[in-house]
Formats: C-alpha cells, sequence, structure tokens
C-alpha cells in the first residue's frame, strides 16, 4: 500500500492507536511532528537544533513499537579539533549505550561493542547519505571517482516458475549499465543474464516465497535485511532507488536512519552551543552540501522512520491530486 506523505504524522488511516504500545509513543510522536512543523520556518543555523529534537522523538517511537529497550542518553557526542574550519575536523562519536545505539539494534546496523566507541567525521557521515549524493559530488569533485551510489531504474523481486524460490532483482540505470560497474558493487550480486534487453543485477542469495505468508516468515524477514545493507532510496514523488557499495573503506556500515541522526545531532550541538562556527560552515565552500542536509534530512527521516514503524510506503502527491 502507498500512503499520502500528509499523512505520515497522523496514520490515521494505519490504525496508529493501536500500534502504540503505551501513550507514550504517541506522546513522543506527537511532539516530533510539532518540531518538525517549527523546523520548516527557521533558518538554517537553528534548523538543526529543533530537526534533531524531531528524529529524537520519532525514533523513541519506534523502539517503543518495537519493543527495544533504551536509556535517556542520546548515544552520541561530538567535538572539533582545533585546526582550520573543516567538515572533516567535526567528529562524531557514536556510543555503546544509548538512544542511538538502540536504533542501531533495531535496524541491524555495526554496533560499538562493551565500553567501546567509534568515531567518523561529519564528511564521512554525509558521503554516505543516498538523498545528498549528487551535491557532495559536487562538492567534493575530487572524489567523483570514488562513488558510493549506483543509480537504479527499477527493483522488483522474481519467483521460479513451479517453485517457492525467489530473489531480489534491480535494473541499473542505462549510464552505468557496464561490467565495470558490476566490478564495483559487492559481490552478493551478479548480473541476470535472462533479461537480455536490460543490465539487471539480482541477489545471489535466494528466500523463500509463499504468497501472503511470505511477509512474516523469518526467512524471509532476514533475507530482506540482507538486500536492504546494500540498497537505499530517496523518498519524493516516486521513491528513486540506488545500490549502496559496501566493498569500499568509504562506506560506513550504517543504515541512513543512524547515520542521519548521528550527523544532525553534531549539527545540533553547532546550532545550540556554537551557532558562530556553524555559521562559519554555512558561509564556507561547503554551504550548499550543509543546507542541502539540513533542508532534506527532516523529510527523508520521518519518511523512513514512518515507513519502518508501518510498514506502507509514503509518496508526495503529484500536483492537481
Amino acid at each position: 500500500l502507498i500512503f499520502d506523505f500528509r499523512d505520515a504524522f497522523s496514520f490515521k488511516y494505519l490504525g496508529f492507536y493501536k500500534l502504540c504500545i503505551t501513550d507514550s509513543g504517541l506522546f513522543y510522536w506527537q511532539q516530533a511532528k510539532q518540531f518538525y512543523e517549527a523546523t520548516l520556518s527557521l533558518p538554517l543555523t537553528s534548523a538543526p537544533l529543533t530537526s534533531y529534537y524531531c528524529f529524537l522523538n520519532a525514533t523513541k517511537t519506534l523502539l517503543l513499537i518495537r519493543n527495544i529497550s533504551f536509556s535517556d542518553q542520546h548515544g552520541v557526542s561530538g567535538y572539533q579539533k582545533r585546526s582550520k574550519l573543516s567538515l572533516s575536523n567535526e567528529i562524531i562519536i557514536l556510543k555503546s549505550g544509548g538512544i542511538l545505539p538502540a536504533l542501531c539494534r533495531c535496524l541491524n546496523d555495526c554496533l560499538p561493542q562493551g565500553s567501546n566507541k567509534v568515531e567518523y567525521t561529519l564528511k564521512e557521515l554525509l558521503r554516505n547519505l543516498v538523498y545528498i549524493h549528487r551535491t557532495y559530488g559536487l562538492t567534493y569533485t575530487s572524489e567523483g571517482s570514488k562513488e558510493l551510489f549506483i543509480p537504479l531504474n527499477d527493483v522488483f523481486w522474481v519467483k521460479k516458475d513451479k517453485s517457492t524460490e525467489c530473489w531480489f532483482c534491480a535494473e541499473v540505470d542505462e549510464k552505468y549499465a557496464t561490467q565495470h560497474t558490476l566490478n564495483k558493487i559487492d559481490d552478493c550480486f551478479e548480473r541476470d543474464i535472462n533479461f537480455l534487453d536490460r543490465f539487471v543485477v539480482r541477489f545471489k542469495d535466494r528466500t523463500s516465497w509463499k504468497g501472503n505468508q511470505t511477509i512474516s516468515t523469518t526467512k524471509f524477514i532476514n533475507y530482506h535485511k540482507k538486500v536492504r545493507r546494500n540498497v537505499q532510496y530517496i523518498a519524493g514523488i516516486s521513491s528513486r532507488w540506488y545500490i549502496k557499495r559496501t566493498n569500499t573503506k568509504e562506506s560506513i556500515p550504517l543504515s541512513a536512519l543512524s547515520i542521519t541522526f548521528a550527523a544532525m545531532h553534531r549539527l545540533s550541538e553547532l546550532s545550540r552551543y556554537e551557532p558562530i562556527t556553524l555559521s562559519k560552515h554555512l558561509n564556507s565552500q561547503q554551504n550548499w552540501l550543509i543546507s542541502e542536509f539540513i533542508k532534506s534530512a527532516p523529510y527523508q527521516f520521518i519518511h523512513e522512520i514512518a515507513s519502518e514503524i508501518t510498514g506502507e510506503e509514503f509518496l508526495v502527491p503529484r500536483r492537481g491530486l
């Protein structure tokens, strides 16, 4: 089913009130909506603060619905290296306990273990977000040959005739339909030679398709989790799909939701405690990239969270509808 994104916060057609295990979940979601709406009218130097608290409350809702425990700690912090102003000098620390690690567990992301922590730069995190990858490439032109995302024209499932065996397929955009592209993506994919007129790749692993029961089987759900590590989308009037390369050191083993959460946390720290520094970033050569992230992240994040909560897809209606 596909629903109007304008209903993403209300879920009035999806029985959201039944989904919420406690009143706390509903409260957090309503507050996320309030922060989202406030963000739309704020300047770029202030918007990260309300955006982050929107993400925080939306994440709490998802965790409550999934029965995943979490502490009141955010699970992420940041600092700035005392050198020249640069996104490479904005450091984000992912901790082993708190709300962000709980989100990572929910999405089967790689987590720091025990007392360990993981550090990324803001530049590294932004590079791993598909919905700003074009802006990133135009900002850092020297990295154009190391693109992480391969555009797709279509994604679909194929079921073998007279069998329950099925697998995931994706049609690669014609500009990338070469053996060179196949060599760059993870080796869990292979060319599907059954499609002679299109460049289609398929997941090598297989799963079972059993009609309406498929979505609830453990085997299919685990298969889907493996696929989603390699496939991401940009939300909009119609979703645009991409294969994310996972076989390169530049690729961060986290979902887009976790990366967006961590990156916005750092910008919210700057907005709250060091607004002059944030203003300098917004006046730097990376202005377009940071601006695009601040403007695009709330919509993308809520779209993905709403889909995680409901299992449904939300789209922006076309004009005139």
